[in-house]
């Protein structure tokens, strides 16, 4: 009996030991693929905050937390299971569909240049009277995060391949939480900075009280360098997914053009050529994402102007 008992123990041991490295494992495949995607994540962070802006002091948490749900929501409820299906069954389906949320975010950033071109003051002043929908804002961040959250998954995807399917799902739902707790870790503080430089502000010691009021005169241009830098990362990431992705089905003429011009810039460049070479990269893709979204911005707007216009007259007959 004692030594049946000894060995059961032994075998939970074993047991125990094998499920702690299976945990090991994913963590560290977890860490890798997060890694991997570290540029759309700076993306999604940079992308953010734009959507809080105008909203009063006490609703900007709360308006993170709903966004931050959505993002979860997006991650592990749509996007895993979609993914994991499809490249089990469908795997050559994931391009085109990523594809496709690259046109969205191409014509998500040419739109958001194209209206400030315009100067839509009026629509601005009525906007600072009136506070904005706050469930329009959090279905807005939660679509586009849909798109970011996407490419996210499938690059994490990509470095997990070769895993079994049930360590892929623990991977990519591991990869998911954590990047949704950074993005909007990140933003809940970027966003309540001012309100901390506020406080800051009112010290006794001068040195902390210089450095709360240098928080809040910052704040402001950050937020504004911030939304600058959402709307280029909307153009640069589109682009980029549909670079990569005409690359892989087949149409290597403008991809290879923009390989051709980075692997230029790095040899020329010495020993910076890493990085002028991604920055080579990073502007030839937000200019096709710049072009891919213009056509978009002018075929919406043409049938938008069809539309009303067909609406005027049937309202005059």
């Amino acid at each position: 009996m004692a030594g049946g008992l000894v060995a059961l123990f032994d075998d939970v041991a074993l047991i125990a030991r094998a499920a702690a490295a299976s945990i090991d494992d994913v963590g560290a495949a977890a860490g890798k693929a997060s890694l991997k995607a570290a540029g759309v994540v700076v993306d999604d962070t940079a992308v953010t905050p734009q959507y809080v802006q105008g909203i009063s002091a006490e609703r900007e948490i709360p308006i993170i937390r709903r966004i931050a749900t959505g993002s979860l929501r997006n991650k592990l409820l749509v996007i895993l299971p979609v993914i994991l299906l499809l490249s089990e069954f469908l795997p050559w389906l994931l391009t085109p569909l990523l594809m496709v949320g690259g046109a969205y975010l191409c014509y998500e950033g040419t739109e958001k240049i194209w209206h400030r071109l315009k100067g839509h003051s009026a629509a601005h002043g009525s906007a600072e009277e009136h506070p904005p929908d706050e469930d329009t804002l959090v279905r807005g961040a939660v679509r586009t995060d849909l798109i970011l959250s996407a490419e996210i998954m499938v690059i994490s995807l990509n470095e997990v391949a070769s895993e079994s399917f049930w360590s892929r799902l623990a991977i990519l739902a591991v990869v998911g939480v954590l990047i949704t707790v950074l993005v909007y870790g990140v933003v809940a503080l970027i966003v309540k900075m001012d309100d901390a430089g506020l406080r800051l502000s009112r010290s006794d010691k001068k040195g902390v009280a210089g450095l709360g009021r240098g928080l809040v005169k910052g704040m402001p241009k950050l937020l504004t360098g911030l939304t600058v830098i959402g709307t280029a990362a909307m153009l640069w990431v589109g682009g980029h997914i549909l670079l990569v992705g005409s690359d892989e089905l087949g149409l290597h003429a403008v991809y290879g053009f923009v390989h051709h011009l980075e692997e230029l810039a790095h040899d020329a460049t010495g020993a910076l050529g890493g990085v002028v070479g991604w920055l080579v990269n990073t502007v030839a893709s937000a200019i096709v994402g710049l072009a891919v979204g213009a056509v978009i911005v002018a075929v919406v707007t043409l049938v938008l102007h069809r539309r009303k216009g067909a609406a005027s007259g049937a309202a005059a007959h």
